[in-house]
């Protein structure tokens, strides 16, 4: 584990998986396994709301790195690779919130599906209006359905992928760059609300592991 771990680490929206080590995989995968079960099972037995608060706000306080040594390497459709990618997705939004909701925000506007309303974000979405939604779909990871949590964590994914995808179509004559860089985004987005969207799939079924 680095040294300074306890300081927060910024990610750019373009690091959703840069984690590497030389560890034994097997090793890793199951400390990463053991400690996510273990900690959902003791937290969601006995929900104290002050220790809830405590998991929630812990990378802000702690950084990412702590998270990321436990969990990144794990599979994206397992326990601990959901709860690295939902740890995750609210750094980023806490890191940009102004961008965050504004991509949001247009991926409501061009929205054709219910997932506005399965991520339940306040409208309009502004950066208040995000990061709290990033808090409560955290917070219901260790207090409400799991499954819920992931598939808001999905429609989530999803709606921003819209938003970045509708404003790359804005800007691909005038900042092709800029337009590729959200396009590329937007795929980043869309496939980890598949991988959030199996994973709800396999919590319901009594797989996910």
């Amino acid at each position: 584990m680095a040294d300074n771990f306890h300081k927060p680490t910024q990610f750019s929206g373009s690091r959703f998986e840069s984690f590497k080590g030389g560890e034994d995989p097997a090793h890793i995968s199951r400390i990463a396994h053991e400690t996510a079960q273990a900690l959902l099972a003791r937290v969601r037995s006995d929900p104290n709301p002050e220790t809830v608060e405590r998991l929630v706000a812990y990378t802000d306080e702690n950084g990412i790195d702590a998270v990321a040594e436990l969990w990144s390497r794990a599979t994206p459709r397992s326990l601990p690779g959901a709860l690295w990618r939902i740890y995750l997705i609210r750094l980023l939004i806490r890191q940009d919130p102004e961008t965050t909701a504004y991509m949001y925000q247009r991926g409501t506007d061009v929205a054709v599906t219910i997932d506005p309303l399965v991520a339940g974000a306040a409208v309009p979405t502004g950066p208040a209006e995000i990061i709290a939604l990033a808090d409560e779909i955290l917070r219901g990871v260790f207090t409400g359905d799991f499954a819920v949590a992931l598939d808001r964590a999905a429609a989530y994914c999803r709606v921003t992928a819209s938003g970045c995808t509708s404003v790359a179509d804005d800007l691909d004559l005038t900042e092709p760059v800029r337009s590729s860089e959200l396009t590329t985004r937007a795929l980043r987005f869309s496939t980890t609300a598949q991988e959030f969207t199996a994973c709800a799939r396999l919590w319901r079924s009594e797989s996910l592991e």
